[in-house]
């Protein structure tokens, strides 16, 4: 599912900006709604999911407990 979207925790990526999580979420919205871009009268609701799924993005990244090495005690 939607390949283009890249891994954004450590260490996979570093540097991770607001731009790349709505370009994750705008990559996910597109593939499962089917739209590259919406009709003007779906507008809306694409971007509130593109939004609301990068607020989730976000969310999920800040809250990851990624330890060096990968190794969990």
């Amino acid at each position: 599912m939607c390949r283009s979207i890249k891994t954004l925790r450590e260490p996979y990526a570093s540097d991770v900006t607001g731009e790349d999580v709505r370009a994750a979420a705008l990559q996910y919205v597109r593939k499962i709604s089917g739209f590259r871009a919406p009709s003007a009268r779906n507008t809306a609701a694409f971007e509130r999911a593109v939004e609301a799924v990068a607020a989730a993005t976000q969310a999920l990244l800040d809250d990851l407990d990624v330890r060096p090495g990968g190794i969990r005690p």
